[in-house]
């Protein structure tokens, strides 16, 4: 086995746990200050990796396994590799695609035991002269639970030595882990959308109904209200159930909370009364789908339903240097603080509608320093605040 493939192995070793640091890394300008052989190997090999990470944190096909077969074999050092699942070679990089389908067949054999392969010549048989395979490793990309769909195969013109295969082994257990980093972020996104039409289950039917009683109520007594209020509902609906984007801005959750106290006001009539208080800088501020709607359902609907006379919802802005602070205010019935208890369930009659959901999604996003914060007690109102970066890295509205 060459030199390089022993560098190569032995650095793998000493910074396969280091994938953390690969961004770091890879900011560095140049190689100034990067004295020793040692040093550089290290940086080439966080370097590589941090090329390989970027695809397999898109998931494992043809494509992504492509864009990071050639980074893995120079992290291997080896003279070819191929990265395979239960069913066919997704990608092949450097010599030896022709023993492909070999390469294939122990990526199976890998699968199913769970365990590395070590092929020598004499299984790798091939009738071409020029053919430099002369041994391979086969190894699972096991995730951290163990689990794997796919493996890699290292191929080598020499026999296995027992530093190909540690390093093949630490390549591919690395690679597993970026794979179940990808795996975690669809699960968060397919959360995040399955917790966006829970919201909407829970808010619609309430709405709906209301809605449609209170344009019937128009329909004869003043037929271009009724109009009028129809298209508001149908604007209102469009938006709530829209099929893209995890995001919006402040401006169109803003706007699509007016269409919703339109209709609310022509049922209520002048008992409800609403306060708006935006500052404009921050109307292109991304947050969460639907965050805000909840806040003002549940103000209406649990707050000033349920109080006799007139009530006001109060919306609330604010520029705070690197943060808009957002309230939602009610002055109507309030609840018992008690209901916000972390161990205590949803109650049945929908109370608090929506809150927890709004608190997850903010602290899912922008951490657990952006949840939501209740202010209430009986007979006292409610407020409900949060805070919410104006730029965040990855809320493209």
């Amino acid at each position: 086995m060459s030199s390089g493939v022993q560098t190569a192995g032995a650095v793998v070793l000493a910074v396969a746990a280091l994938s953390g640091a690969v961004i770091a890394v890879l900011r560095l300008r140049s190689r100034r200050g990067i004295a020793t052989a040692m040093q550089r190997a290290t940086y080439e090999v966080l370097h590589t990796a941090g090329l390989a990470a970027e695809p397999l944190r898109g998931g494992l096909d043809a494509a992504t396994a492509g864009k990071a077969a050639r980074h893995l074999r120079t992290l291997v050092g080896a003279t070819g590799l191929s990265i395979a699942d239960d069913h066919r070679c997704l990608a092949f990089d450097g010599r030896g695609s022709h023993h492909g389908d070999q390469l294939a067949a122990a990526a199976r054999r890998a699968l199913k035991s769970g365990r590395c392969i070590v092929l020598t010549a004499a299984e790798l048989p091939c009738d071409r002269v020029d053919c430099a395979v002369r041994g391979a490793v086969v190894a699972p990309l096991a995730k951290p639970d163990g689990q794997a769909s796919a493996a890699m195969a290292a191929t080598i013109d020499d026999h296995p030595a027992p530093g190909l295969v540690q390093a093949t082994l630490e390549v591919a257990r690395w690679a597993g882990a970026q794979l179940a980093l990808a795996e975690l972020e669809s699960s968060r996104e397919r959360l995040a959308r399955a917790e966006v039409r829970a919201l909407r289950a829970q808010i619609s039917p309430h709405f709906i109904y209301n809605a449609l009683t209170a344009i019937a109520s128009f329909v004869r007594t003043d037929p271009e209200r009724a109009r009028e209020l129809i298209l508001e509902f149908a604007e209102f609906t469009r938006y709530s159930f829209r099929a893209h984007g995890e995001f919006t801005t402040l401006a169109e959750e803003l706007r699509s909370i007016d269409r919703y106290l339109t209709i609310e006001r022509a049922r209520f009539g002048d008992r409800l009364q609403v306060r708006l208080q935006i500052a404009p800088e921050v109307l292109p501020v991304g947050l969460p789908f639907l965050c805000l709607q909840p806040l003002v359902e549940n103000a209406v609907r649990h707050g000033l339903s349920r109080k006799p006379g007139v009530g006001m919802v109060s919306i609330e802005a604010r520029d705070a240097g690197a943060e808009c602070h957002i309230t939602v205010e009610d002055d109507g019935v309030g609840m018992d603080p008690a209901v916000f208890a972390p161990d205590r369930p949803e109650t049945d009659d929908g109370q608090h509608v929506g809150l927890s959901n709004v608190d997850e999604r903010l602290r899912s996003v922008f951490g657990d320093h952006f949840g939501l914060v209740v202010e209430t007690a009986p007979d006292a109102g409610t407020k409900v605040s949060m805070r919410v970066p104006k730029f965040h890295p990855g809320v493209h509205p």
